[in-house]
């Protein structure tokens, strides 16, 4: 397989989504510049991904939209399928089984792991939850490489170091804290109160910008007035 950036295959990962809800709307085909302008990006960094796992299309039509959902998913997702572990069954952790169940069939959540002694030995949407202290065993006995984090941020980085001990080597975090991770393990951190604090502050100014370019009557000035020349800028990283 080809190694291809991080960035790449965050990109693939919204095209396949992109690509389903076309196929659900009726359409079987596609251009370069449709599905960059649904993605946000240019026709020709859907070409140059399309390039790096090998699928070309047709001049004439496009892309087949059901045989690029295929390549994509040859080239994501490993043909005997990934098993996922989850610790930590709460309202979030619910809320994550409850939407990746049957979501993708190559890659489910087959393990769950908690300390309430009333979650463990149930049955969440067909994935049993098993106590916190078999989570290195189960994990080898299932060979999962693939980790979830739900838990208070006191305990994620211990939850953390036991899946990697146990053969993880990929975690997503959605603790409220940063894991630190030695080599070869890939972290995506998934911080819910910073993009919600980024999208309030970004909605403040983007208010205050409103504010100083509008009038006393509510309607804006034209380019060039007093008001306008006093809009702070806003940065785009």
């Amino acid at each position: 397989m080809n190694t291809v950036s991080v960035k790449t295959i965050g990109r693939l990962s919204l095209y396949r989504r992109l690509l389903n809800r076309l196929t659900d709307s009726g359409t079987q085909s596609v251009y370069s510049h449709q599905l960059a302008v649904l993605a946000g990006g240019t026709a020709a960094q859907v070409r140059r991904d399309m390039m790096a796992i090998g699928y070309t299309g047709n001049p004439k039509r496009g892309y087949e939209i059901r045989d690029l959902i295929e390549s994509i998913g040859n080239f994501l997702d490993a043909p005997q399928g990934q098993g996922v572990a989850l610790v930590g069954i709460g309202n979030l952790g619910q809320a994550i089984l409850a939407y990746f169940t049957g979501r993708r069939p190559r890659l489910q959540i087959v393990a769950a792991f908690d300390s309430d002694p009333y979650k463990v030995d149930r049955v969440f949407l067909g994935c049993r939850c098993y106590p916190v202290s078999q989570l290195g065993e189960v994990i080898r006995e299932k060979r999962i490489a693939v980790g979830i984090v739900c838990v208070p941020a006191a305990e994620a980085q211990a939850v953390a170091d036991e899946m990697v001990r146990a053969g993880v080597t990929s975690i997503v975090n959605f603790a409220p804290v940063p894991l630190r991770m030695g080599e070869g393990v890939y972290v995506e951190d998934i911080d819910m109160t910073m993009t919600l604090e980024k999208a309030a502050y970004f909605a403040r100014k983007t208010s205050d910008f409103r504010l100083q370019t509008s009038g006393a009557s509510g309607e804006p000035e034209p380019p060039g007035s007093a008001g306008a020349s006093e809009v702070p800028e806003v940065p785009g990283d």
